[in-house]
């Protein structure tokens, strides 16, 4: 008796099933079903419209946050973990952003750093220097955690608009953590590569992953956020000239996770609490140099000259 290939692979199955009385089977699970997830299904456009719903509504953003920072990697050979930090954070459209951290407990300023777009500040009181340079250049340092830029930070809570000039496509990704779809932004030119991965979990097509590439497919920035809650409070709430809300915009991430691979360093961030498009003065965003403090220009050949 001669058996097709495909006669021998279900027969094969069939005496796997059932032989041993069972036995082949290691285990077996039953789900409850209120703990069944349900993925829900989004079209490319819809989750093109949701994104930058959330991108052009919040024009500017108040937080306090928790700040845990971890600098080198297994690659680098040393991984230093560094004591939380609270910070408070303010940032606006187009580019200007401002953060100040403290020690707990005592409230002791650790850092305050901010940039514009163009050029980014960073004063650091407990070595007595003030850090000048320019965004679009950045210089690693041997000391991984003096790579973090407030520039880094933009971009995670400030999304960037998907404009309808862009290439976006959509796909699918499933593993045993979930199930996901993923808008995929082309950068365009000589060679076309990917610019950005916008991941939002089909749970509750909430966005939970954002990564940003640069040339050659560099990894950049990996971003994951989780634990998206209902805002504070109204935006433009107890002040002067109150502005409109963040018109479909409700709710924020409480847990964001930044990585540089590139920058060697990790930031972990708890948001304790968020306002979006309150009134910002521009004054707000303003760093000075301390009177006293070493002043060090990062990026050019001045780099760690006194002035």
């Amino acid at each position: 008796m001669r058996l097709g290939k495909g006669c021998l692979l279900l027969t094969t199955l069939a005496a796997i099933s059932s032989g041993c009385e069972g036995r082949a089977v290691k285990g077996h699970t039953v789900v409850p079903p209120a703990q069944i997830p349900v993925a829900k299904d989004a079209t490319r456009e819809e989750l093109l419209d949701a994104y930058n719903l959330i991108a052009r509504s919040t024009k500017t953003l108040n937080a306090t946050v928790e700040l845990k920072p971890t600098a080198g990697s297994k690659y680098s050979g040393v991984i230093d973990e560094y004591h939380e930090v609270k910070a408070f954070l303010l940032a606006a459209r187009p580019a200007e952003i401002r953060m100040i951290g403290q020690a707990p407990v005592i409230g002791k300023t650790v850092f305050d750093m901010a940039s514009d777009g163009e050029t980014f500040r960073v004063s650091i009181p407990s070595k007595n220097k003030f850090l000048v340079g320019p965004v679009a250049v950045e210089r690693n340092s041997a000391k991984p955690i003096e790579n973090l830029r407030p520039q880094h930070l933009l971009d995670a809570l400030l999304w960037p608009e998907i404009r309808k000039e862009e290439a976006v496509t959509l796909k699918e990704f499933n593993d045993e953590k979930g199930r996901h779809y993923v808008l995929t932004v082309l950068r365009g030119g000589y060679q076309v590569e990917v610019l950005r991965e916008i991941w939002f979990d089909r749970a509750d097509l909430q966005v939970v992953r954002m990564q940003t590439f640069g040339p050659k497919g560099s990894l950049v920035s990996d971003v994951s956020f989780a634990d998206w809650q209902p805002l504070d409070s109204a935006a433009g709430q107890n002040t002067a000239t109150p502005t409109p809300p963040a018109v479909g915009v409700s709710s924020f991430p409480r847990t964001i996770r930044i990585e540089r691979p590139h920058d060697d360093y990790k930031l972990e961030m708890q948001v304790t609490k968020v306002t979006l498009n309150e009134e910002v003065p521009a004054e707000r965003f303003k760093l000075e140099q301390p009177a006293g403090a070493e002043l060090v220009h990062v990026g050019d050949a001045a780099e760690n000259r006194p002035q």
